[in-house]
């Protein structure tokens, strides 16, 4: 039987046979991703207690990230398709604004640039203040004391049935805005161009177009 990762009593555990058999997780034993996680676990148990490292919360925070990394993205070309940023292409200068705004070699950064970054440290902060809030909305960024994992999903989360405002699906958008960042990157490495005129590029010059 293939084994399944489940907890009990806060431990990772490993079920080998019938449901009720759970064993702690011992090295050696296997060599699926279940086994990583059970392994991790073990070696790092203050760890895997708060959901860091292989666990189904850690990923499905990543995978946020991730859609919320593309939202960003898309943002952005979207304000410069249709000139939202004020005064784009002036560059800072160092009497106002001090040696934040220095690119090296006695360049500067735009306005456009700072006002990204200014609004990507706002948008850390806020998230941040949400992760660690009072949880109304939303759940936690670490698993609380006593909190139990989800299930692993696998390497293929249920997709039939699993449409709409699901764990599953989800988990299958957060997995695809991940390896969509990845090959953005990649791909912007590879052919030295920027992440916005990669994704141009890939949607037939529609957010570098002109607006009708």
């Amino acid at each position: 039987m293939r084994p399944v990762v489940t907890r009990a009593s806060g431990a990772l555990m490993i079920q080998e046979g019938p449901p009720g058999s759970a064993v702690p997780a011992t090295p050696g034993y296997g060599g699926s991703f279940e086994k990583g996680m059970a392994d991790f676990a073990a070696d790092f148990p203050w760890l895997a207690k708060y959901g860091f490292g292989p666990t189904v919360k850690a990923e499905r925070w990543n995978g946020r990230h991730a859609m919320f990394g593309w939202f960003m993205i898309l943002s952005t070309a979207v304000m410069q398709k249709y000139g939202i940023f004020p005064n784009p292409n002036t560059p800072l200068n160092y009497a106002d604004w001090g040696a934040l705004t220095q690119n090296g070699m006695g360049t500067f950064i735009t306005n456009e640039r700072a006002i990204i970054m200014i609004a990507h440290i706002h948008a850390l902060a806020v998230s941040a203040a949400a992760a660690y809030g009072p949880q109304i909305l939303g759940d936690s960024l670490t698993l609380l004391d006593g909190e139990q994992d989800e299930e692993p999903y696998g390497l293929f989360p249920p997709l039939m049935g699993q449409g709409g405002l699901t764990p599953a699906a989800e988990m299958w958008n957060g997995r695809l805005a991940m390896l969509g960042i990845i090959a953005l990157v990649t791909t912007s490495a590879a052919s030295g161009l920027d992440i916005l005129e990669v994704i141009d590029v890939g949607t037939g010059g529609l957010l570098k177009a002109p607006p009708a």
